[in-house]
């Protein structure tokens, strides 16, 4: 039962803004969860919520469009995301942005930035499940390489 507890968490975590597939799927997998129901889980959690963005892209326009007027600032985040959109386009900063500011908000000022939805979709997609895909691989070779066992899940499993 604790098992689909961990893999329940990997789903929700990797849901949450800021919390990225990319980074959990990995640290799932060192921490001893199987690879693939692993990536399979913080890949569609992630992009669950990703999605959830890009369909309600016009109300949240909307939303932080009042936010800003009430604050009177931009964020550092979105000048990031704005000189890397264009140096390198919708493709660069989806691949890119994720490990700078959050797969969300990448989706966000992607689509703040002139990206299409169905554009901002598919490179979205590629992205999250491109590296995500990629660490988790370069985490299984890293044990596989390393001949480590893993006690810290063992811990969890084994009866005592």
């Amino acid at each position: 039962m604790e098992l689909i507890w961990a893999y329940l968490l990997v789903f929700l975590l990797a849901a949450i803004p800021f919390v990225e597939a990319i980074y959990l799927t990995p640290i799932a997998v060192v921490a001893g969860l199987s690879p693939i129901p692993t990536f399979v889980l913080a890949v569609l959690g992630n992009l669950l919520t990703v999605y959830i963005v890009i369909l309600f892209i016009d109300k949240m326009k909307q939303w932080r469009k009042k936010k800003n007027e009430e604050s009177g600032k931009s964020e550092k985040r979105q000048a990031k995301a704005e000189r890397i959109w264009k140096k390198y386009g919708l493709p660069g900063l989806t691949i890119i942005g994720p490990f700078f500011i959050g797969s969300h908000l990448v989706a966000f000022l992607s689509l703040i930035f002139g990206g299409t939805k169905k554009k901002v979709t598919l490179w979205m997609t590629i992205s999250i499940v491109g590296w995500s895909l990629l660490l988790t691989i370069l985490a299984i070779l890293g044990f596989e390489f390393m001949d480590v066992e893993n006690p810290f899940i063992e811990q969890f499993f084994t009866k005592q």
